[in-house]
């Protein structure tokens, strides 16, 4: 007999792709998709590979954050988000050095290219441009000349370790374990007014700098938010001057294989697997914390890569329960890789600075600063630059 959840999942997918199919007809005739915009990704690479990818949708015109956004506004721009109208089969020719590489979208507008540089990459420079340019779409009202630019971290050579982090309760209070708390965090605030938690900014620029201050260790950020949240989640990483790193969310849909399969730690440690496979010579910083299943996948992750992984910070949320938890897998893990469970960020400071991760006066930077963030009540920031002015640009 099958299995229940196949049998939900398959006849869910069919029913997805007749609505879709049915609302790309109804927006088509009455002309709804226009105008579009290319979403790209910030990515990784190599010196011989780039992995680009983004998202073709209809721009719903969701406007940049400012910190006197009303709770409507907020709502709105949110539920504009969710309600994405994606573009499949759309054409796309991505442009680097020279070279034109062709893509097409799939069925939920999202394109994927493994680009082949014509000769290797100067690796000195982190980050690279790649043009993107809308060909056609299957759309009435398509007018052809949307660019944007995708960008593409290549670690130098010379980083001494990389760092992959959990966004949600880590970097900001999310209260994932709490749906109502969660929802009233994610839904009522934006990329101004979600604040990170005190200190976080300084301890992730002292890891980035590191002990040689080339300030080039390479930063990755892997969540279990959905793509829809991609420009939120850019932004807010810009904005409190948090170093930038390829995002890699997760795609939230009713398809079976998304719906039923692809859970909150297959994601997550899928995600850290390929890192750690693209880079098999830059050893790891993991950072989450307590309140999901970070400690369990980091676990995982340092039995499947012995030697790779340097030590795991985990934020304490506060549940007894879940410090239980990760107390028990930093018992299983003694003697391999450190796991440390810390109360707030200066104490992830200062054990990253008794370990050679960090200078030492880097601490007093991280305590300083989180004295000012403490200081600052959730949905009023201070000192924050203007708001970000979107690249995509079009042909006049």
């Amino acid at each position: 007999m099958q299995d229940w959840r196949k049998l939900v999942g398959s006849a869910v997918e069919k029913a997805d792709l007749t609505f879709d199919l049915m609302m790309q007809r109804f927006r088509n005739r009455f002309n709804l998709y226009k105008p579009l915009h290319i979403v790209p990704y910030r990515s990784y690479g190599t010196s011989t590979r780039l992995y680009v990818k983004g998202r073709v949708l209809a721009n719903k015109g969701i406007s940049s954050a400012a910190d006197n956004d009303t709770l409507w506004k907020n709502l709105v721009n949110m539920y504009r988000r969710f309600e994405s109208d994606e573009v499949p089969n759309a054409q796309l020719r991505v442009k680097f050095e020279g070279q034109d590489h062709q893509v097409v979208t799939d069925k939920e507008g999202y394109f994927v290219l493994n680009l082949a540089p014509a000769t290797p990459l100067v690796e000195e420079k982190s980050w690279h441009e790649i043009e993107i340019e809308l060909l056609a779409a299957n759309i009435s009202s398509f007018e052809p000349g949307i660019k944007t630019e995708a960008h593409v971290l290549v670690p130098p050579p010379d980083a001494e370790y990389g760092i992959i982090s959990d966004i949600d309760d880590t970097i900001v209070l999310t209260s994932a374990t709490d749906l109502i708390k969660m929802s009233q965090n994610t839904f009522m605030n934006n990329a101004r007014t979600r604040l990170p938690f005190a200190g976080v900014s300084a301890f992730y620029r002292s890891l980035q700098l590191g002990r040689n201050g080339k300030r080039n260790n390479p930063f990755f950020y892997v969540s279990s938010s959905p793509w829809n949240l991609y420009d939120l989640l850019h932004d807010f990483l810009d904005i409190h001057d948090i170093p930038a790193g390829p995002l890699l969310l997760r795609d939230f849909g009713l398809l079976q294989n998304k719906f039923f399969g692809a859970d909150h730690m297959s994601h997550k440690f899928k995600e850290i697997q390929n890192i750690l496979l693209t880079y098999p010579h830059l050893n790891f910083v993991l950072i989450g914390d307590s309140g999901q299943e970070d400690a369990p996948i980091y676990r995982e992750v340092i039995k499947e890569f012995p030697g790779r992984i340097i030590c795991a910070y985990i934020r304490d949320v506060e549940l007894p329960e879940r410090a239980k938890m990760v107390e028990e897998i930093t018992q299983e893990l003694k003697g391999t890789v450190e796991m440390i469970l810390v109360k707030d960020t200066a104490a992830a400071a200062q054990h990253a600075a008794d370990n050679g991760l960090i200078f030492q006066e880097e601490v007093k930077e991280v305590e300083a600063q989180k004295e000012v963030d403490s200081s600052d009540a959730p949905g009023t920031p201070t000192n924050l630059p203007p708001a970000p002015i979107s690249k995509d640009t079009r042909k006049k």
